[in-house]
């Protein structure tokens, strides 16, 4: 077993990649070798799984205990049996995240910045504008359009995955996902003409 001499905890926001379980925090562990798998299985899907966290909850903090949850949960429970482990820890992540969601939330659409060429004020100033818009679109959306499209948009997981992670058949997710693409365009282009 490894001692946990660190320095100051970094941030999950910050460097998901540090972010680990020591052996001494579980007990279900025996050897080291499933420990150093279940670690690294972690550091590997850390940030995918913040990001599902942080696509339901919209909050960093909130988001960060999610992670840390999923990953007790897989070190307590292994991944033996599990056919497609970003699928499964997406479920997790995504059910933990929607129990912890206190009160609806928007969107953080400044993260997912577009790059612009030359940017001065005014081109700034309207990227912000529109960024606001597609975020309280978004954010607008039944939870039910909203959660897929999150999901495929900006998680960028497939049909199955959302279908498994939202427990809905994939034929379902797919309508849904274009039935939410459909009200954002409509709209997008209703906010365009009023202008």
């Amino acid at each position: 077993m490894r001692t946990a001499n660190r320095a100051a905890p970094i941030t999950m926001a910050a460097n998901p990649v540090s972010f680990a379980i020591h052996a001494q925090e579980t007990s279900v562990l025996d050897g080291t070798d499933e420990f150093a798998i279940l670690e690294r299985i972690v550091r590997q899907h850390a940030r995918f799984v913040f990001k599902v966290a942080y696509g339901v909850l919209r909050n960093s903090h909130d988001a960060e205990d999610v992670v840390q949850e999923v990953s007790l949960r897989v070190h307590r429970t292994g991944t033996r049996g599990v056919r497609d482990l970003p699928a499964w820890l997406a479920i997790i992540a995504f059910r933990l995240a929607i129990d912890r969601k206190r009160k609806p939330q928007g969107l953080d659409m400044a993260e997912f910045d577009f790059a612009v060429s030359a940017p001065d004020a005014e081109h700034v100033a309207m990227h912000r504008q529109q960024m606001d818009r597609v975020h309280r679109l978004i954010a607008a959306l039944p939870e039910d359009l909203r959660y897929p499209l999150v999901l495929s948009a900006l998680e960028e997981l497939n049909s199955r995955q959302i279908g498994d992670v939202l427990g809905i058949p994939e034929s379902s997710v797919r309508g849904r996902i274009s039935r939410a693409r459909q009200i954002l365009k409509e709209k997008l282009a209703v906010t365009e003409t009023k202008r």
